[in-house]
């Protein structure tokens, strides 16, 4: 019987644990419990406070990109537009500065020609003058004054512009 009396029940001792347990739980829950749930939810709602801020952050950055792609979208489109410009006006100018030259250069061949025609003309006109120069000098020469110099010098101005 001794056996029976280590394996037997108490139930004062387990009222008694009972209790203390429930007495427990309460001592826990009211002084522990509350305190480490309030500050558990207090550090969730700081966790969620920086999630929300990194989200707003994280939301304005895309939008800065946003932005700053398309500011460099258009600034590039404005630099290729200025650049398209500047080729056109070059391309302008340039056919205006060859059209320029041509006429330049047209300009001085005309007048060129002028001057080559005037020269001509002129070397002509003192050819004829030369020749009937000395025609009338050998003529006169020849003749021994038959014919007066005047009248001589008019007849040979006379057969040369019949053979222009």
């Amino acid at each position: 019987m001794q056996f029976l009396d280590v394996i037997s029940v108490n139930v004062w001792a387990i009222l008694a644990s009972l209790a203390n347990l429930l007495l427990l739980t309460w001592i826990i829950k009211r002084f522990l419990f509350k305190p480490v749930k309030k500050m558990m939810d207090a550090r969730r709602a700081a966790i969620d406070e920086d999630y929300a801020q990194a989200k707003a952050a994280r939301e304005e950055a895309e939008e800065s990109r946003l932005n700053y792609e398309a500011a460099m979208a258009a600034a590039k489109q404005t630099g290729d537009q200025i650049i398209a410009d500047a080729n056109r006006t070059a391309e302008y100018r340039s056919n205006e500065i060859v059209a320029q030259a041509r006429d330049k250069a047209s300009e001085i061949r005309r007048q060129a020609e002028q001057d080559a025609l005037l020269e001509r003309k002129k070397a002509e006109a003192e050819m004829k003058h030369e020749i009937a120069n000395v025609s009338a000098q050998l003529t006169g020469k020849l003749l021994q004054r038959e014919i007066n110099e005047e009248d001589h010098r008019d007849l040979i101005d006379s057969f040369l512009n019949e053979l222009d």
